[in-house]
């Protein structure tokens, strides 16, 4: 399914896929499985969070054994940060005592308040097995918009140099990623211990999308629709979106995100 319908994103599709397999198939996980997703908006991390619920249970993110916490919706007043951290962890306690496998999604990675990342970081640090519950099956993912910049500049500087994306590779793009995510601007990553103490075990990055796979995007919206559609049709609906930057007008703003609605001007 990502190979069909997650498009540029050679490097989140490789991780992603090993990461997850590795886990699943692994009998005695010695901690939860952290990945921290990053890229532009529109990019796709959404969309593969939603697909290894999919894959992972019958209901999806509706089954009971998943839970999506959206930072300013959930945790919205910097003055109630005690009770949210209270609440956040009974949540992720009653969810793994009640599910052998739970996968917890946090949106807007970046706008959680550090306090609240530390929180959680019992859930995924390694598992001293003092009575507590067992968290070793969860899985926890991070989405985020942070390190869109640094991720894109990466594609930006292959596309001049005359290469292939395909020839980003994970080691060139980690070490980068980790440098900006460190950076105390970027308060919640940088002040909590996450990073510190290695408990995110996969940074994933999404690169930023090109006009051939908005069209792509596209072609997936017209088919979803049962829609017959043609390639004029593709074209007229990539070219509706902005591409950047100024000069090369190379990746689109806003990823596939406005695709589907953007269909519908053409029907």
């Amino acid at each position: 399914d990502l190979n069909a319908q997650l498009h540029g994103q050679h490097l989140a599709k490789e991780v992603v896929i090993r990461a997850v397999q590795g886990f699943l198939q692994s009998p005695r996980p010695e901690k939860a499985l952290v990945l921290s997703f990053h890229g532009w908006s529109g990019t796709g991390k959404n969309f593969v969070a939603r697909m290894v619920a999919s894959h992972l249970y019958r209901d999806g993110l509706k089954s009971e054994c998943v839970r999506v916490f959206i930072s300013l919706f959930h945790f919205p007043h910097h003055k109630y940060m005690d009770s949210y951290k209270a609440q956040l962890k009974k949540q992720i306690s009653e969810t793994v005592q009640l599910c052998r496998q739970s996968l917890f999604i946090f949106d807007e990675a970046e706008k959680l308040h550090f306090s609240l990342l530390d929180a959680i970081k019992p859930f995924m640090a390694r598992y001293d097995n003092k009575g507590q519950v067992d968290y070793r099956r969860s899985i926890f993912l991070f989405l985020s918009n942070l390190g869109g910049n640094t991720i894109n500049e990466v594609a930006l500087d292959f596309w001049r140099a005359g290469r292939a994306r395909e020839e980003i590779s994970m080691e060139f793009l980690e070490q980068r990623l980790r440098l900006e995510l460190l950076e105390p601007a970027e308060k919640g990553y940088a002040h909590s211990h996450l990073l510190e103490e290695n408990l995110i075990d996969f940074f994933v990055p999404f690169l930023p999308l090109e006009y051939h796979h908005v069209k792509l995007c596209a072609r997936d919206a017209f088919l979803a629709r049962g829609l017959p559609y043609t390639e004029a049709a593709l074209d007229e609906v990539a070219r509706t979106m902005v591409f950047v930057p100024k000069e090369e007008k190379l990746f689109a703003a806003q990823g596939c995100k406005s695709v589907s609605q953007r269909i519908n001007y053409f029907l």
